[in-house]
């Protein structure tokens, strides 16, 4: 997929604005395909605002999990399938702009052509933490550490060629530090490793961490972006390096070529859902930012990321 191809998207963006209420959509209840695991944040969160949209759509709104190749299955179904608006989808950058960089022939669908955004959702802060009795007390001291001793810094993450291990070579490159990239199954496993003393750090999504964290028994060194119940963690531009590691957001996405009718009575609908008081009381102690954008802005944000992937990746062999 070309770059320019990213622009595209605008298009199709500012087509899915229009705020006024159709009159003959919904006419059953609406599935909303997510490409997570049962009971993580992911799922967790779609499953509150799909009980909120249900009030503002007047119809249910069933959330059903297609996880699977970093939520690509659960993209294609929805890509791939009806265009009446009765199936739409919770997917997470991975599926929209971190893949198609890394796995450009072998992706199932073009995020590009087949999906336009409805609205952005939430964040999730990446985050870079130690045990609480490591020896670097911050950021800084675990670069210096990793400089004199290449290598012997074993950073977790939730998997081989997920967005965490990008960011470890993200950061190996912003610090020239090395470490070395451990890949779990998962983010339990890793944090488990963690507290055995088998690995140095992990890198995973706040939510992951937040109990550890909250206990001392992990200390957060780095984050994406800002969290408000742990303020004081600092990201890596705040520390003086101009490239940030990237975090995990999840927008709304309808196939291309639903009726206009769809899109003017889910894009006010999803704004309103995502922005209920409930939704916010009930994602962050999860370790999820609600943050609702329009469909312009995150056609935008994901030009923007796919660019930015793009550029970080072409300085090694990340892109195949």
């Amino acid at each position: 997929m070309r770059p320019t191809a990213i622009c595209m998207i605008a298009g199709c963006a500012i087509a899915a604005m229009p705020t006024v209420q159709a009159q003959n959509y919904p006419s059953r209840a609406i599935t909303l395909v997510v490409g997570a695991a049962p009971g993580d944040a992911a799922d967790i969160a779609s499953r509150v605002m799909a009980e909120e949209l249900a009030k503002y759509l007047k119809t249910p709104v069933v959330a059903v999990n297609r996880p699977g190749a970093g939520g690509l299955l659960g993209a294609e179904s929805v890509a791939k399938g009806q265009k009446d608006g009765h199936t739409i989808l919770f997917a997470n950058n991975s599926a929209i702009t971190y893949w198609p960089v890394f796995e450009p022939k072998t992706m199932p669908y073009d995020p590009i052509k087949e999906l336009v955004p409805l609205g952005l959702a939430s964040r999730t802060p990446l985050t870079l933490a130690v045990r609480s009795d490591a020896p670097y007390r911050t950021f800084k001291d675990l670069v210096d550490f990793a400089k004199k001793n290449p290598g012997s810094v074993r950073i977790g993450t939730p998997g081989a060629g997920s967005l965490a291990d990008f960011c470890i070579e993200v950061i190996k490159g912003a610090t020239e530090a090395q470490f070395t990239s451990t890949a779990f199954k998962g983010g339990a496993p890793a944090v488990t490793a963690l507290r055995g003393g088998h690995i140095e750090g992990v890198l995973l999504a706040l939510g992951a961490l937040g109990t550890h964290i909250r206990s001392g028994t992990a200390r957060a060194l780095v984050v994406s972006s800002k969290f408000p119940e742990f303020p004081d963690i600092p990201t890596m531009p705040e520390l003086g390096y101009r490239q940030n590691i990237f975090g995990i957001w999840f927008a709304f996405f309808a196939p291309s070529g639903v009726p206009v009718e769809v899109t003017k009575a889910l894009v006010p609908a999803i704004q309103a859902a995502v922005e209920a008081p409930a939704v916010a009381t009930r994602l962050l102690p999860l370790g999820v930012v609600q943050d609702y954008a329009t469909p312009e802005k995150v056609a935008a944000e994901i030009r923007e990321e796919y660019e930015a992937f793009r550029v970080v990746a072409s300085r090694g062999s990340l892109v195949k």
